[in-house]
């Protein structure tokens, strides 16, 4: 039977780390853990769980998970994040692969997100199919700094797992507004090195967009409030993505002291 690493990457997760590896229990042949160089209790956490702990200064997600790949002993990854953990169905389907000797170059999975304790089954959250699963001598990362995706190599196969990789979001509207701060700042400076322009029409027209996609198009009402409040965050993550962009552009500080 091929063996499977996990590689989870990290910075200050103690919150979830300890649920995500418990998660993998019966199917991980080892589990490691790539850290940015967190300053809370994640490494002791990891260490008790007897896991691979690696420090390792953050370089943008794509190139975070590929260092991470790079220390696996084996071939065969599951890639997940600190805030994600295996559901039954899922745990019972990768080890149905992996006694096949995995047959596909890759799997994907669907990701089911919790929002202030609420599961999420509509709106631009769900199904969210992922690339978790694959051989990493024929699939790897993007180095994209955030928004990173997987490029399989030509003639590689895929398949489909059944069951939910289970994302633990947000605990607060205060955290997704911070997270939606951050990773807006990311690709603001990442489109920006790559040329890519910002206007009027954009700052107006794309977060509307991304709020009647989310929301009416992919159903988020059906999630009740919460399908609301997460719609409104897409739009607002979508403007103020644009908003830096074109701030760079035209020279306007859009962080304390710029």
């Amino acid at each position: 039977m091929e063996k499977l690493s996990v590689v989870i990457i990290t910075f200050n997760e103690q919150k979830n780390i300890g649920r995500c590896i418990d998660s993998l229990k019966g199917v991980a042949d080892e589990v490691v853990v790539v850290d940015s160089l967190s300053t809370d209790s994640t490494r002791a956490i990891c260490l008790e769980k007897k896991v691979r702990f690696i420090e390792h200064a953050f370089e943008g997600y794509g190139r975070q998970k590929n260092f991470a790949l790079q220390q696996a002993s084996y071939d065969h990854i599951l890639s997940l994040d600190a805030d994600e953990a295996l559901s039954e169905a899922l745990l019972q389907a990768i080890e149905t692969v992996k006694e096949d000797n995995f047959p596909h170059s890759g799997y994907t999975m669907n990701r089911c997100t919790n929002y202030c304790g609420q599961w999420i089954y509509h709106g631009d959250w769900y199904p969210d199919r992922k690339m978790r699963l694959f051989d990493r001598r024929k699939i790897r990362w993007s180095q994209d700094p955030v928004h990173e995706s997987t490029q399989a190599d030509e003639g590689a196969s895929f398949g489909h797992l059944r069951g939910d990789l289970l994302h633990y979001s947000y605990n607060s509207l205060e955290e997704h507004i911070t997270q939606n701060n951050r990773y807006s700042s990311i690709s603001a400076e990442a489109y920006y090195k790559k040329g890519k322009k910002s206007g009027w029409i954009r700052m107006l027209v794309n977060p509307a967009w991304a709020f009647v996609h989310s929301y009416l198009i992919r159903r988020g009402f059906l999630d009740g409030f919460s399908g609301y409040v997460i719609a409104k965050n897409i739009a607002h993550g979508t403007f103020m993505k644009y908003y830096k962009l074109y701030a760079l552009q035209k020279g306007i500080p859009v962080k304390p002291g710029a």
